[in-house]
């Protein structure tokens, strides 16, 4: 049995710029960056870090995106959602649960 060695891919600053480009087209349509990675080939990690290196060479600002794919702005919408609906959710099973002890009196 032969032993494989990890080789250590390069790309090229063109391949990166254009997954980058790939990765920003695909967010419009719902494309997640584990998607566009899985395609590529790339780890997730390393094409989120070619886009924030696209966004630094441009004088962009670089949005932060979490590994759901998500940017920070969409994550925290996402997440003021469902803490709202586990916060009304809680106070219905107290009003329940003080319900029920009131009638088993």
């Amino acid at each position: 049995m032969t032993k494989s060695r990890n080789v250590r891919r390069v790309f090229t600053a063109e391949f990166k710029h254009e997954a980058a480009r790939l990765l920003a087209d695909r967010r419009g349509s719902g494309g997640s960056v584990t998607g566009v990675a899985r395609e590529l080939g790339v780890r997730p990690a390393q094409l989120r870090e070619w886009v924030e290196q696209a966004a630094r060479a441009a004088g962009a600002p670089v949005t932060p995106v979490s590994p759901s794919g998500e940017t920070l702005e969409q994550e925290v919408r996402r997440l003021r959602r469902e803490n709202a609906t586990l916060q009304q959710e809680a106070a219905f099973a107290k009003k329940a649960a003080a319900f029920f002890a009131r009638e088993s009196r």
